[in-house]
């Protein structure tokens, strides 16, 4: 059972981290941040529209995500994604 489950968790760290996931960026064209936060983090998904095989493609370019600090805990909702946003750029 333990060896499935390594098997299982590989497989998926692989279909996160390969194509059709992961697009790599074209710098010419604008980027798409997806932000969000809570009470326990920060996390963003940057996007980015290409043309693949002449269709337009709207893939992932990266994720990344933190924990906050315990006074950051205490932000409201708007302050929260303000910050979000900072650390994302």
């Amino acid at each position: 059972m333990a060896v499935e489950r390594v098997k299982a968790f590989e497989s998926l760290g692989q279909a996160f981290t390969t194509a059709p996931l992961l697009l790599i960026p074209d710098f010419k064209l604008p980027f798409k941040p997806n932000i969000d936060s809570s009470g326990d983090g920060l996390g963003d998904a940057l996007h980015q529209v290409q043309i693949i095989d002449h269709k337009p493609v709207e893939g992932h370019i990266c994720f990344i995500s933190s924990q906050i600090k315990p006074t950051e805990a205490r932000y409201g909702a708007r302050k929260m994604e303000c910050l979000c946003l900072v650390w994302a750029l």
